[in-house]
């Protein structure tokens, strides 16, 4: 037995497998034993994964059903630009709303039961759009609640994952599991956009809703019945009760005054404000900067490439971690790839000399894929500070997140509007993608900051 110092990264030797991690401190070895019967079987872990990638992108199903029926609903009730704008905004106030709460939440009682609560809830909502829809005149004030109550629902629904993960999930194997479920988001985008290609011209925007509705009730009955119901899921135990893991305001307040925790937030911010900017304004680019070019092409393949790019993120990073590379240079590598690395296929993007619709096309289909690094970068670094508190934690940057991706897209349409240059933008994309990860690298950490002391460790 080695008496040796935990690293820098707050791991030394840490197994590969999901049981049985081989760390225990000299004080609390029993505790970490006990921590790890928390952790999914690899068996039951598989069954999970393959669920939430499909909630997941069920999710992003039920969130696009109304962008892609706004036409054709705004047709109908007869709704005006502000109109059907006010609609879609609903979403993203509500959105925010939950983030922090959901996270709590999740933490205290369990991730999975949560992720059931929001699933069915929403799954009702999407299914019951086209009735609210023609219950009075009042159309758009109806359509922007049922928005604004999808958003507050699906606002828990990553940092509920995030608390699940850090549960549920050893450190070697959180990359790859969030880099899936992101994926399962991407996926989800594509398939919302050919349902609505199918069903809008044959069975109108109704079908639309009542099919994700119906689907995403599925989605639940299947966890409640064969993962929540009797003996299947091990509950946790009862950590919450330790004071490692009750968070009192005090200590919430000392966990902000860390500075790898606002590095975190402040990246994620940055890395939430560019992404919003580039799904909100690539369309339009495309649209104005090659008018002739088939629409199918920059609306699927970015995407189609982003799906396979988040996967093998996720896979590398927990293969680097499982092979002996330090947590906080694993997660600065993928971040540096997500932020640094697109913002270079950015400014290729922008340059004069490369302004052929295939060369834009592939510019931005490289800068998306490998933007989904940073499901294994910051997006879990979060469990790797503070996994007591993960979801609501990642819930707060995720609500900063969305703020600071509302700000930007209003910001690059009024430099488009004021340059009529979309060399602006990208500029700014790359300047906070340059900021962001440059705080990160040098404040960026993976060690537990939770916990007020740090002992010793024994290898076995």
């Amino acid at each position: 037995m080695a008496d040796k110092h935990i690293s820098e990264d707050g791991r030394n030797g840490f197994s590969s497998f999901l049981l049985d991690p081989k760390v225990y401190t000299t004080s609390e070895s029993s505790e970490e034993v006990t921590e790890s019967q928390n952790l999914w079987p690899r068996p039951l872990a598989r069954k999970w994964i393959l669920m939430l990638f499909i909630g997941t992108c069920l999710l992003y199903c039920a969130r696009m059903a109304m962008p892609i029926c706004a036409v054709s609903m705004a047709a109908t009730f007869q709704w005006s630009k502000i109109d059907s704008g006010l609609v879609l905004g609903g979403f993203f106030w509500g959105y925010c709303l939950t983030q922090i709460l959901g996270g709590h939440a999740s933490d205290k009682v369990g991730g999975e039961r949560v992720l059931f609560i929001s699933a069915a809830s929403w799954a009702l909502i999407t299914a019951g759009t086209p009735v609210l829809a023609q219950l009075g005149s009042h159309s758009v004030a109806l359509m922007s609640m049922a928005r604004f109550l999808m958003g507050l629902l699906q606002g828990v629904f990553f940092p509920s994952l995030a608390s699940l993960c850090s549960q549920r999930v050893a450190e070697g194997e959180r990359g790859f599991l969030m880099s899936a479920m992101h994926s399962g988001s991407h996926l989800g985008t594509l398939l919302a956009g050919v349902m609505g290609s199918v069903t809008l011209d044959w069975y109108g925007w109704e079908s639309m809703f009542y099919g994700i509705g119906f689907l995403s009730a599925i989605w639940a009955l299947i966890v409640w019945q064969y993962f929540l119901k009797g003996e299947v899921t091990c509950k946790l135990l009862e950590t919450s009760k330790d004071s490692r893991w009750s968070l009192s305001s005090t200590r919430w307040l000392s966990l902000l005054k860390k500075t790898p925790v606002w590095a975190m937030v402040f990246a994620h911010m940055c890395m939430c404000g560019t992404s919003y900017t580039l799904l909100s304004w690539l369309p339009t680019y495309f649209k104005e900067s090659f008018p002739h070019a088939p629409v199918f092409v920059y609306n699927v393949i970015p995407w189609l490439a982003a799906i396979p790019s988040a996967l093998g993120g996720g896979y590398v990073s927990d293969f680097l971690i499982n092979h002996g590379y330090g947590i906080a240079s694993v997660r600065k590598i993928m971040q540096f790839f997500a932020m640094g690395v697109s913002s270079m296929f950015i400014m290729l993007l922008s340059g004069g000399v490369f302004t052929s619709f295939t060369s834009a096309v592939v510019f931005v289909s490289a800068a998306l894929g490998v933007s989904t690094f940073t499901s294994s970068g910051v997006s879990v670094n979060v469990q790797d500070l503070t996994p007591s508190c993960a979801g609501a934690l990642y819930g707060f940057m995720n609500m900063l997140g969305s703020f600071m991706g509302l700000v930007l897209v209003s910001l690059s349409g009024y430099l488009i509007e004021v340059t009529l240059s979309w060399a602006t933008v990208f500029a700014l994309v790359i300047l906070v993608n340059a900021t962001g990860l440059g705080i990160f690298l040098i404040f960026g950490d993976a060690c537990r900051v939770d916990l007020e002391n740090y002992r010793q460790a024994f290898v076995i």
